[in-house]
């Protein structure tokens, strides 16, 4: 009898071995396909729990070290799900759409962080009140506008330590500003991208929800026991 580790088993459950359609494969994720059936590549789960377990030690040593961890993951599948594990977690994220310049121009992007506080500040303190209606309603437009940009940024205060990232396809624009900006990148990889994209690579299938869902909770998991 095959006994299999109790993660592979997990990840399996999860629908993370399914990658992508051996068209869509790129060539540097080759090395983590176990097989091809029907035409579709087979992630190898042994090496994705060895790759997940190095990309926990380093988040791990971000908390100890009260470092910052930035969650992207704007996709629609898991934005939502994401989201609310974040803020329960006290971790900031992007889950809408990636903010142009959040780390090249961190300093107008705080700008309008601080703009969001205030106003969220002003509104529940009862600022509003002595504005007439439509100059109420044009603040709540400005408002949702600024918590749909930067909601989930509010406990940025400076530049984050290391990014995870769900798509690294997806979110480009994040990898190509952290890349610039030496800062360290975890992320799942599918088949279909360059794991070079990452220093943290986790093989894994980035288009299933329960995947996507597993890997995340073991990266926030590992984060905030870390930090206690």
């Amino acid at each position: 009898m095959v006994v299999i580790p109790k993660q592979i088993d997990e990840l399996f459950a999860a629908k993370a071995h399914l990658g992508h359609k051996t068209n869509r494969v790129h060539p540097k994720a080759k090395k983590y396909i176990y097989t091809i059936q029907n035409s579709v590549s087979i992630i190898d789960l042994s090496k994705t729990t060895v790759l997940l377990d190095e990309a926990k030690l380093f988040v791990q040593e971000l908390a100890k070290q009260n470092k910052v961890l930035l969650m992207v993951a704007t996709k629609k599948i898991a934005s939502s799900q994401i989201q609310a594990l974040c803020q329960k977690a006290s971790i900031p994220f992007v889950t809408t759409k990636w903010p142009a310049g959040l780390l090249t121009n961190f300093e107008t992007i705080t700008k309008n962080i601080k703009k969001l506080i205030q106003m969220k500040k002003d509104k529940e303190e009862g600022t509003w009140n002595k504005f007439v209606k439509y100059d109420r309603v044009k603040l709540e437009k400005e408002l949702t506008k600024l918590e749909k940009a930067y909601g989930g940024l509010i406990r940025l205060e400076k530049l984050p330590d290391a990014f995870f990232i769900v798509d690294v396809k997806k979110e480009k624009n994040a990898v190509s500003e952290a890349h610039k900006k030496l800062i360290p990148v975890v992320a799942i990889t599918d088949t279909n991208v360059d794991p070079e994209l990452a220093d943290y690579p986790i093989p894994a299938n980035d288009d299933s929800l329960s995947s996507i869902e597993y890997i995340v909770n073991q990266i926030i998991d590992t984060y905030v026991k870390a930090k206690k």
